[in-house]
C-alpha cells in the first residue's frame, strides 16, 4: 500500500509539474492570451531565489569565492539568510550526477522534496487516523494552494522544509524523539523558522501535563514531565551551531542579522498593511485576511481535535506569522497548509469540495504561469551558475 501510493503520488507530482513547464519548455508565445517572453526553461530555474541559492551551493558562503565569481549585486554576507541544507543538496546532486548542472540539480532536489512531503503527509494523516480521503489530501497538496504548486515547479526550500516539519512531527508523535530532532535539525538548517518548531514542542510537552501543576507541588509536576524528549534540544543546537559557522565564515556570529533586508519580522503585527514597508508597496493585501482566518480557525479546529503537536506548532507559526511584513504573505504561510488540510479534512474530502476543485483548476494553472512568468530573478551571466 506504501509503495503503491508513493508512486501514485510521484505520478501525479511529475505530471502536474510537466503540464506546468510546457508553456515554457515549449517557447509558447501565449496561453490563454497570457503573453510569455519565450525564454523557454531559463524562466523556471531564474526563478526567485533560486540562483542565490545555487551561489550558496557552489561557494559553500565562502565571500572570496562569490565576489570573484557571480555578478550580483548582492554582499556575500546576503547569503547567509539562505540557509544551507537545500544548497548542500543541490551541490550534492550535482556531484553525484555530473551530466546535470547545478541549476537542474537543484530542480530536482526540489521536485524529489515535494514528492516526499506529499508521501510523508499521507502518513502523518493514517497516523491520526484520517483514513478516509488520505489519499486525496496528499494529491491536493501537490496542487492547492496555487503558491505551493509554483514553489514545488521551480527551484525552492520550501518543499524541503514542509518535508522536514511534517517528518519532524510524525516522528514526534511515535515518541521517537531521536527521529524528530533529526528532522527538526534538518528544518532548521532549511529556513530561518526552522526554530519554531522547538518552541512547538515545548508546548506540546508542557500544555497536556499543565492542569496537573494545580494538585501537586511544582518538583513532582517538573518530574512527571517527559524528559525523554532531551534529543529535541539539538534543534536550537543546531542554529548556534549554524551561526557559529557563520562566524567563521563572515566574521561574524550574528551574520544573519546582517544580511540586509531579508529579515521581515516587525514589531507591531500587522505591519504588512503599512504599503510604505519596504517588502509590501501596495494596498491590496484583503486576501492575507483570509489567511489569517483559516490559518487561525485551523489553530482552533486542531485543539478541538486534541491534536497537540499539531496545533502547538500551527499556533506558534501563525502567531509569528502576524509579524511578518512582506506581501509574499501566502509563500511564508506555506507551512500551515498541511495543518490547514488535518483540520478541515471534513470539507475538504467532501464531493462539494471536489467539485468546486475543478472549478479552480484553471484559474491555479493560470495564476501559477503568470508568476513564474514574472518573477525571474536579472542573471547577467549564467556560466558561473552552471
Amino acid at each position: 500500500m506504501r509503495l503503491k501510493t508513493f508512486v501514485l503520488i510521484s505520478f501525479a507530482s511529475l505530471l502536474s509539474t510537466i503540464i506546468l513547464w510546457l508553456p515554457f519548455a515549449l517557447r509558447l508565445p501565449e496561453i490563454w492570451g497570457v503573453k510569455l517572453k519565450r525564454d523557454g526553461m531559463q524562466t523556471i530555474v531564474a526563478n526567485y531565489d533560486g540562483p542565490y541559492y545555487i551561489v550558496a551551493a557552489k561557494t559553500l558562503y565562502d565571500p572570496k569565492k562569490i565576489s570573484q565569481n557571480f555578478s550580483f549585486p548582492l554582499d556575500p554576507i546576503y547569503y547567509s539568510s539562505h540557509y544551507p541544507l537545500f544548497p548542500i543538496l543541490i551541490r550534492g546532486t550535482a556531484h553525484a550526477l555530473p551530466f546535470i548542472t547545478y541549476p537542474y540539480a537543484m530542480m530536482l532536489v526540489t521536485f524529489v522534496s515535494g514528492v516526499f512531503a506529499s508521501f510523508v503527509f499521507w502518513l502523518l494523516l493514517k497516523q491520526l487516523g484520517i483514513e478516509k480521503g488520505a489519499l486525496w489530501l496528499s494529491l491536493l497538496l501537490l496542487v492547492f494552494p496555487a503558491r505551493y504548486l509554483i514553489t514545488r515547479s521551480v527551484g525552492s526550500p520550501e518543499p524541503l522544509f514542509i518535508l522536514t516539519i511534517l517528518s519532524s512531527i510524525y516522528f514526534f508523535n511515535k515518541k521517537n524523539y531521536w527521529l524528530a530532532a533529526i528532522f527538526g535539525v534538518s528544518a532548521q538548517l532549511t529556513k530561518p523558522p526552522g526554530i519554531l518548531l522547538f518552541f512547538a514542542y515545548i508546548l506540546a510537552i508542557i500544555v497536556p501535563h499543565w492542569t496537573q501543576l494545580a494538585h501537586s507541588k511544582f518538583s513532582v509536576w517538573v518530574k512527571k514531565l517527559p524528559w525523554g524528549a532531551y534529543p529535541l534540544l539539538l534543534i536550537p543546537a543546531s542554529l548556534a551551531g549554524l551561526w557559529y559557522w557563520y562566524g567563521q565564515k563572515y566574521g561574524s556570529f550574528f551574520a544573519y542579522f546582517n544580511s540586509g533586508d531579508n529579515i521581515h519580522l516587525l514589531f507591531p503585527p500587522f505591519q504588512v498593511f503599512n504599503p510604505e514597508a519596504l517588502w509590501v508597496g501596495t494596498f491590496w493585501l484583503e486576501e492575507i485576511i483570509w489567511i489569517y482566518l483559516f490559518g487561525g480557525l485551523a489553530v482552533l479546529y486542531l485543539i478541538k481535535q486534541h491534536l497537540a503537536s499539531m496545533a502547538a506548532f500551527a499556533g506558534v507559526f501563525l502567531l509569528s506569522l502576524l509579524f511578518v511584513s512582506h506581501r509574499d504573505i501566502a509563500r511564508y504561510s506555506l507551512p500551515l497548509v498541511p495543518f490547514v488540510f488535518v483540520a478541515f479534512n471534513k470539507v475538504l474530502t467532501s464531493r462539494e469540495f471536489r467539485w468546486v476543485m475543478l472549478l479552480l483548476i484553471v484559474p491555479i494553472y493560470l495564476f501559477a504561469i503568470v508568476f513564474i512568468e514574472n518573477n525571474v530573478t536579472p542573471v547577467p551571466d549564467w556560466t558561473p551558475l552552471l
